[in-house]
Parts: structure tokens; sequence; C-alpha cells
């Protein structure tokens, strides 16, 4: 019974530590308002669309093509950065859509681009991809590279940037959080040119960036991957409201 007892206190502290410390983390990892667009990049009536994989994608009903459904947009940090958003900004009267799929990389982005973003003409576009560039590849499944995924990455980003020009993009950086389940061996090392990969291209491009690894290994001080992402991958809903908070952060 005293072992449960401690157990418990232990859980419940590494929970409140893991929300309370969301507010330092950003404030240690995330780039300051001075070095962002002023005010807010949200326009009246904007349509907002997060495009990705499984982490994104979220159980999201995939049948359900509306904007602003609870159902068309998961249960990850899409749905949590949507309904702060609306809830937030209801003047702005802003549309929400999720087109994230389990399991894509970037060359399948590609394949649905036209449907699933450049036909619905969001103003601000957020794109978190390649950890599967990567995962697919380590086990097997994928025969492609760092050096295919920059390629891929930046055909899609031009031909985004042609139709979409005055589309804010956001690229968020594809993370692995140290100590989940999935991430071992030479995980990190090699992985790490991945995320060079999206941080160079958000400069050559202008767009927004998002430094999802390093918050993650910041968010470790607080608690450990377990409490954020027990695979390492897909985040925990203590990892999906850091996630939203990140995002929001840089849009609001």
């Amino acid at each position: 019974m005293e072992q449960s007892r401690r157990d418990f206190i232990m859980n419940s502290a590494v929970k409140v530590a893991g929300v309370a410390g969301i507010p330092m983390i950003l404030a240690a990892t995330m780039p300051s308002k001075k070095k962002q667009p002023e005010a807010s990049v949200l326009k009246d009536k904007d349509i907002i669309l997060f495009q990705g994989d499984s982490i994104t994608d979220a159980g999201r009903a995939r049948n359900v093509q509306k904007a602003n459904d609870p159902g068309a947009l998961g249960h990850g940090y899409a749905l949590l950065a949507a309904a702060a958003l609306l809830e937030g900004m209801p003047e702005k009267d802003l549309t929400v859509f999720n087109r994230g799929i389990s399991g894509n990389k970037v060359y399948q982005l590609a394949e649905r681009w036209q449907e699933d973003c450049l036909d619905l003409k969001p103003g601000i576009l957020s794109i978190l991809i390649g950890v599967n560039d990567y995962w697919h590849k380590r086990n097997g499944n994928y025969d492609g590279n760092v050096d295919v995924y920059k390629k891929d990455y930046r055909a899609l980003l031009i031909r985004t940037r042609k139709v979409l020009p005055d589309a804010t993009i956001i690229i968020c950086e594809p993370f692995s959080v140290e100590g989940g389940t999935a991430i071992g061996g030479s995980w990190q090392e090699e992985f790490e040119a991945y995320r060079k990969v999206a941080a160079s291209l958000s400069r050559e491009f202008g767009t927004l960036f998002i430094p999802y690894h390093t918050i993650f290994t910041e968010a470790l001080k607080y608690a450990p991957a377990a409490y954020w992402s027990p695979d390492g991958v897909h985040p925990s809903l203590a990892g999906a409201q850091l996630m939203a908070s990140s995002w929001l952060s840089v849009v609001k």
C-alpha cells in the first residue's frame, strides 16, 4: 500500500511538472517575438491546413471532409490548436482542416497535394513530415534517403509557392524523443540530417519554423519520454498539448 501511495505521488508530481513546465519549455526553445512577424499572422476568414503523417493525422475521420469538425481534426495537436483558435478568435471566422495521413512520406504528400492542399487554398499551411522518410528506411520498407527527402520536400515547396504565393507556410521540425521505445541504436545521429534539412528549407523559403525536436528535448527536463511520447515518435496527450502550444505561439 505504501509503495502504491509513493508511486501515485511520484506520478502526480511528474504530471504537474509537465503541465506547469510548458510555458518554461516554450520560453527556453521558441524564438522571441522580436524575431517573429509582428502580431498575429492570422487574417480574417483564413483557411488553416495541417498536413503531415500520423502525428498530424492522429486518428482523424478521413471520410469527414468538412472544416472545424472534431472528428475530422483527429485527437492530436491539430485538434488542440484548432480548438484554441476557434474559441479565442471567433471574430476571425477561421476555417481549419487536417489532411495528415498516417505513414506518409514527402513523396506521398506530393501525390495528393493538389486535392489535399492546393485546392483548399490555405492562407496558413503547416507541414510536419520526415519521420517516416527515415523510419521506413531504417526498417527496410523504403529505399529513400536524406537526399531524396530534401529533393522531394524542396520540389513540394516550390510547387506550393508557385500556386499559393501569399500563403504563410509553417515548417515543423520532425522530431524523435530520446528514451522512447522506438528510438534506439543510431536513430538520433542518423535522423539529425533530416531535421537539418527541414530547418534549411525553412530558411531557403522564408517560412516560419517550429523546432519540435529542441522543444521535446527541453521537455525531458520536466518529465520522461513516457510522459511526452511513449514510443518517441507519437505524442501523448501532454505531448500533443506541448506541440499545440508551440504552434500557437508562432501564429498568434
